[in-house]
């Protein structure tokens, strides 16, 4: 076998392909891993300003307590003990406040606590808390990969699927204002009032709830220690790699060409990346056009626009919590947000670093964009691989829209400005171009409670060695991106053959 000839092509680098690819590798298979970027690790990825460390996309982990299901999983790919994690507080990882009010309202670590922190606030409604903890719980034991469960079940039939998050959240609770705690984190997976289902409000919640982590100086050790132990299983990992189509022999892939020309030939190719993407690099003939629709008529989740602020030493308390603040009256409209008086709500947090004590070295604040406002630079790209400049119109919009969330931001944190160094941001263009998703999206595809099964993808695709990886096919997040890569890796090894080794590992 030569240095292009591989078992499996993996494209792209994200999480979910390192991660299938080192399952694959460590069943004896030859994997080529081609990541367009340079940086590997996809939403993983860090940046950094004025000596300061800023995460792209990760800013928190749940689930990584032994025993729990992330951990397992990281166990298995052999990074759980390498990895520099800090514990937030126990008692509020999540506090969400709303409007011109000063009461922040907890979301706690364990569900016991849980309960009891939200009962202090709300202790009319002790008993609906306990029933919605106890629903979170329920629905995510439907989902045995989640739990690290070989058994077959119907789930993608199940009609709790159909369940709206903000429906069923509001026949536990009545109090308008807690109704709205129990979904202020729902910027996780844009939740939207209309569709968003309650199943992933639960996969979500559930995780952050067993326990909540930060990555110290940033989730790009994730996917470094990841790509580490890949390469040691044989794969081969090439950055700057862009894919740009495929040969065929019949109705199969058997290359993979990139845009220098590269050629890597294979017996399967597994993408990492968005539909969309994938679609555009096949051409007419090999996929039915009504497949073809389906894919491209889903909605995807909006996008987001990303305050960084490098801040002076000893200027703004480290805050072992993420702050949701939303400031309109419902939060499950917040995705349809006010252009005029921007922003209609906002997370802010406090990376951790190994540097920090007392004192935040950076503030990350995140709120929702709409592709469409950065449309008219659509045609514009800038990478490291690809620098472009995207003009000076771009540049005042992103100020604007900087000052803009400031103004907000410090009507809660009093004095933020004062002790800012240097301020950055990203807008949907920068997501698409360094991470490849579509036109921006936060989490890919939007999952729809009022039709479920028609925004679930599966793994294998109308091309018979052509399969597909990552947040689209499963669910988003870390968790969600690797239950999706050990869904794709045993379709050619086996699920129960592979889930043996994972918890064997655990």
């Amino acid at each position: 076998m030569s240095d292009r000839d591989f078992d499996v092509v993996v494209i792209g680098a994200g999480l979910g392909g390192l991660e299938v690819a080192y399952a694959l590798a460590s069943e004896g298979m030859s994997v080529c891993v081609l990541e367009k970027n340079q940086q590997l690790g996809g939403s993983l990825q860090v940046f950094s300003r004025d000596k300061t460390i800023f995460d792209t996309g990760v800013h928190y982990i749940g689930g990584l307590c032994p025993g729990q299901n992330l951990h397992r999983y990281l166990s298995y790919f052999g990074i759980m003990d390498k990895l520099k994690l800090h514990r937030m507080d126990m008692d509020g990882y999540d506090l969400c406040s709303m409007g011109d009010g000063h009461t922040e309202y907890p979301h706690a670590q364990g569900y016991d606590n849980f309960v009891r922190q939200l009962s202090e606030y709300f202790p009319q409604e002790k008993a609906g808390i306990i029933q919605y903890t106890e629903e979170i719980q329920r629905m995510c034991r439907r989902f045995p990969l989640y739990n690290l469960e070989d058994r077959d079940t119907q789930e993608w039939k199940d009609d709790d699927l159909g369940l709206n998050a903000k429906d069923h959240i509001a026949s536990m609770v009545r109090h308008p204002v807690l109704r709205n705690v129990l979904g202020g984190s729902s910027g996780l997976y844009a939740g939207d009032g209309r569709c968003s289902p309650f199943y992933v409000h639960a996969l979500v919640t559930n995780t952050y709830i067993e326990s909540s982590w930060r990555c110290v100086d940033g989730g790009s050790q994730i996917a470094k220690h990841l790509a580490h132990n890949t390469r040691a299983k044989g794969a081969i990992i090439h950055s700057r790699k862009e894919v740009t189509g495929f040969d065929f022999e019949g109705t199969s892939i058997s290359a993979v060409r990139t845009s220098d020309g590269d050629v890597f030939n294979c017996k399967h190719v597994i993408a990492n990346i968005h539909p969309n993407a994938l679609l555009a690099m096949i051409g007419p003939g090999h996929i039915r056009p009504a497949y073809r629709h389906r894919l491209t008529a889903l909605r995807n989740t909006t996008g987001t626009f990303t305050v960084h602020l490098a801040m002076k030493p000893g200027a703004f308390p480290y805050l072992n919590h993420n702050h949701y603040h939303m400031l309109g009256h419902d939060v499950w409209d917040a995705v349809r947000y006010d252009r005029v008086n921007y922003p209609d709500s906002y997370m802010l947090s406090t990376p951790k670093s190994s540097k920090s004590g007392d004192y935040a070295d950076a503030i990350t604040i995140m709120c929702y964009m709409d592709f469409d406002e950065v449309a008219p630079w659509a045609n514009t790209h800038n990478t490291i691989v690809k620098p472009g400049d995207r003009g000076d119109g771009y540049e005042a919009f992103k100020r604007k829209k900087e000052e803009q969330i400031l103004n907000v931001v410090e009507r809660k944190f009093p004095g933020l400005r004062s002790g800012v160094r240097s301020i950055h941001s990203n807008t949907p263009l920068s997501f698409r171009d360094f991470i490849g998703s579509h036109e921006g999206s936060m989490y890919g595809i939007m999952k729809d409670a009022s039709d479920p099964l028609r925004t679930f993808i599966p793994p294998r695709t109308k091309i018979p060695n052509l399969l597909l990886t990552g947040q689209n096919i499963n669910l988003h997040g870390i968790l969600g991106v690797t239950v999706s890569s050990i869904v794709t890796a045993a379709e050619l090894v086996g699920k129960s053959h592979l889930l043996k080794k994972v918890r064997a590992a655990s």
